[in-house]
């Protein structure tokens, strides 16, 4: 038996056949995710959303070419961002993505940001039970920073992009998986916060109903055959399943964005996030940890004068890599946090000696940096670790050697390497084989 996988995320939206005998994830097909709306102010990221749906259905249509006779659609989703639907469930707002920045701006007539504001209007119990979640980009920042702009229409219906492309396609009203609503569900009582909307300016709002990952929530027509489609799940809950983690598994993933997270059976809020999980199983998350993304930075001051002279560097990260093998920081410190993140937002480099201030020297030193912060992050989970076993995924450490020995120098647990590179993809075949059995 096969079915579809789809992710949308933020870079590419791709999607692969998901064969369930054999548990493999064949041909893929991907197209672009379509670029932020030109004209907008500094830090805004706004994004057609009808452009989404029509890139959707192309990888969509092609996998079908592929595999005609698919029975299912499985989605995954960018997390964070947001986009109202009116009664029709047609847009009044363009997608307003996760890496929207605008609630870091003064909010009206007030001297914080809008974020921290925000903040305030909540008690630490309501805080507690949203997760601890409030990012920049999460969707009820998004929808704090609409009302308080006069441009929240009441009786909307807020939805991710993920939902909005499933109901489109099955021309059907939109559902989220409670993967979807960080920050927004009450993990007390599983259903929305509609206390915190209040304290927030955001009541009045016509929330999409809860779907579970098995139910069924519309149906996408191709040449007279209806394939099941399912509600979208989050990225992160999608990639994390699709490694197999455990209870009694840290994980670490090292990629471009970059996260450690256990799975909880009970509602356990520590010094970090918590976000739903599946079966009713909870997700403590610390995310936004400098990785790859920060990398970049790097490597792209560093090829800087040979892109201005013309010359292109190919395998620059190979290069990368080579010198961190036989190189160490010689005193050198590289905070990566050059992104408002887990670690703060003062990204630096200290220490600098004529002697340190090398390729090698600057990675290992950022190398450090990353260890360092996964094992800082894993305490705010828990300061009496439960897990008995690190599973680490994430292209970073097979990239870099060097990376993935600092790692095993500063936990004291075995390591489980995950080389999966469909880490998303698998994570919808092994939910739809489970739906199956």
């Amino acid at each position: 038996m096969r079915c579809i996988g789809i992710d949308i995320g933020s870079s590419s939206i791709k999607g692969g056949i998901l064969n369930l005998e054999s548990g493999l994830v064949e041909h893929t097909e991907k197209a672009a995710f379509p670029g932020q709306l030109p004209g907008l102010p500094a830090g805004f990221h706004e994004v057609d959303p009808q452009a989404v749906v029509q890139c959707t259905r192309e990888v969509l249509c092609k996998l079908l070419q592929a595999a005609p006779a698919t029975a299912q659609v499985r989605f995954t989703s960018q997390m964070g961002g947001i986009l109202l639907l009116d009664a029709q469930h047609k847009p009044v707002t363009n997608y307003l993505s996760w890496r929207d920045q605008r609630s870091l701006l003064p909010a009206p007539g007030r001297s914080i940001p809008l974020i921290d504001q925000l903040r305030q209007a909540w008690n630490d119990q309501q805080f507690e039970e949203l997760g601890k979640e409030l990012k920049p980009g999460s969707a009820i920042t998004l929808l704090c920073w609409l009302a308080q702009h006069q441009q929240l229409p009441r009786q909307t219906m807020p939805v991710t992009i993920g939902d909005y492309v499933i109901a489109s396609i099955c021309n059907a009203p939109p559902r989220m998986h409670r993967s979807h609503g960080i920050g927004m569900i009450n993990l007390k009582t599983s259903d929305w916060h509609h206390d915190a909307f209040a304290a927030a300016g955001i009541d009045g709002l016509h929330w999409p109903a809860l779907a579970t990952e098995s139910e069924t929530v519309g149906h996408f027509t191709n040449n007279g055959q209806q394939l099941e489609c399912f509600a979208a799940i989050g990225d992160q809950q999608a990639a994390l399943f699709g490694i197999d983690l455990s209870c009694s598994e840290l994980s670490i993933n090292c990629s471009t964005g970059s996260q450690v997270s256990q799975i909880t059976a009970q509602f356990q809020p520590g010094n970090c996030q918590t976000r739903c999980w599946f079966d009713g199983q909870f997700l403590n998350t610390v995310t936004h940890i400098p990785a790859g993304r920060s990398l970049t930075v790097l490597e792209s001051l560093l090829t800087e004068l040979p892109r201005a002279a013309g010359i292109s560097l190919t395998n620059s990260w190979q290069l990368i890599a080579e010198a961190t093998e036989h190189s160490a920081a010689n005193g050198l410190s590289c905070d990566l946090s050059f992104f408002s993140g887990a670690m703060g937002n003062q990204g630096r480099i200290e220490n600098i000696t004529t002697e340190n201030l090398t390729v090698g020297s600057l990675f290992c030193a950022a190398f450090d940096f990353m260890a360092d912060s996964y094992l800082e992050c894993s305490n705010r989970l828990s300061s009496s670790p439960s897990w008995n076993q690190l599973a680490v995924s994430g292209g970073l450490v097979q990239a870099f050697p060097a990376l993935r020995r600092r790692l095993a120098e500063r936990f004291a647990w075995p390591m489980r390497e995950v080389a999966e590179q469909e880490e998303t993809l698998t994570g919808l075949l092994k939910l739809a084989r489970r739906t199956a059995s």
